[in-house]
């Protein structure tokens, strides 16, 4: 079976994602925006995989674009890390 590198870098980048909160958790004790980034940042590959069982193109297309937009609101988080310091 041929790996899907959409859900594989998607997974990759979810465990990295929290990582990265959980460090800055431990070290910084920021929590309410860490949680933003997590839900973001791990959503993106949940619904990358429920676009691969989509029912029919139109449902693909939608999960899809529900990925893309929480792609777009984890940059804002890490722009948002990276602007306070939180993360360098």
């Amino acid at each position: 079976m041929k790996e899907n590198i959409i859900k594989t870098k998607n997974f990759q980048f979810a465990v990295k994602i929290v990582n990265l909160c959980r460090t800055i958790q431990e070290e910084q004790k920021e929590f309410i925006l860490t949680r933003q980034l997590i839900k973001s940042g791990t959503s993106i590959g949940a619904n990358v995989r429920e676009a691969d069982n989509a029912e029919s193109k139109s449902d693909f297309i939608h999960k899809m674009g529900i990925a893309q937009k929480e792609a777009d609101e984890s940059i804002y988080w890490l722009e948002l890390f990276h602007a306070t310091r939180f993360m360098n």
